[in-house]
């Protein structure tokens, strides 16, 4: 059967990050996406000019409409838009609907800049870590979750294991923000470092909606049989190979090429060998 993956998050008017870049990535990884939209924004690439969040039990009616019809093998879970929708999706998590991966991308700021994330938000997190297969956060994200206002190269996998260990879940450092020509992505669980992979740095300011994709593109891989380190592997091939394929769409942080240039999907791992 066709992996079916459930993802809560916002949507992108731009239609580079959030939904629209989940939609994109889960149908070009074979996989059929359903979705619980948290909040709607007006943003393009030059930024989020506002942002107008559903009520909780709207996000949790979609959540439970097509998990009790389609069945879920994957959860993706991303821009929340506020504390009690955070609060809402885990009530619904804990019902008993959806035995199956949960990717927790802890989305707080946008590529542009705006936030998307108050302290409750944040804080709402936290009981969704702990229910989460595995987090994705980058460096400013992870520094958030420990509570931190920054943190130093050689601080990054101590907090990370002590966040692992806090919510009983290995957690996916993006290294995106890192400084360098190498851009290196690292798995690290409560005991350090389990596996990492490093890529040169793809220069360009089409990079919108990268850490959606890369969190869906995961979730995808896991729905579809994969284990962990294979899925986040795949994902990151399918993130670079999005880059170097972007349209070169608006006058700031533009979106991906999702469609791969409109490769075929047979052709899609042999585009992705970047």
């Amino acid at each position: 059967m066709m992996p079916r993956i459930l993802i809560v998050a916002g949507s992108d008017s731009g239609g580079g990050a959030g939904i629209q870049a989940d939609i994109k990535t889960v149908t070009m990884l074979g996989g059929h996406a359903m979705t619980a939209i948290t909040a709607v924004t007006a943003q393009n690439t030059l930024g989020v000019e506002a942002v107008v969040a559903l009520s909780p039990a709207m996000v949790r009616q979609q959540m439970a409409c097509v998990a009790e019809d389609f069945g879920v093998n994957a959860v993706k879970i991303g821009m929340l838009g506020g504390a009690a929708i955070a609060q809402a999706v885990a009530d619904e998590l804990a019902s008993g609907l959806y035995g199956a991966p949960i990717v927790l991308d802890p989305v707080m700021v946008a590529t542009s800049g705006a936030q998307l994330a108050d302290p409750g938000t944040i804080a709402g997190f936290a009981r969704l870590a702990r229910t989460s297969t595995l987090v994705t956060p980058n460096l400013p994200e992870l520094a958030a979750l420990v509570q931190r206002d920054a943190l130093d190269a050689a601080d990054v996998e101590s907090a990370a294991r002590d966040y692992a260990a806090t919510i009983g879940a290995p957690v996916l450092v993006k290294g995106g923000h890192a400084a360098g020509d190498t851009v290196v992505d690292r798995l690290i669980d409560a005991t350090g470092t389990i596996a990492e992979w490093a890529n040169p740095r793809i220069d360009t300011r089409h990079s919108h909606g990268t850490g959606c994709t890369l969190a869906s593109a995961i979730a995808t891989g896991l729905a579809a049989g994969l284990t962990l380190e294979p899925a986040i592997a795949r994902a990151i091939r399918f993130v670079r190979a999005a880059l170097l394929a972007a349209p070169g769409l608006g006058h700031g942080h533009g979106p991906m090429g999702h469609a791969l240039g409109s490769a075929p999907f047979d052709a899609w791992e042999q585009a992705c060998r970047v």
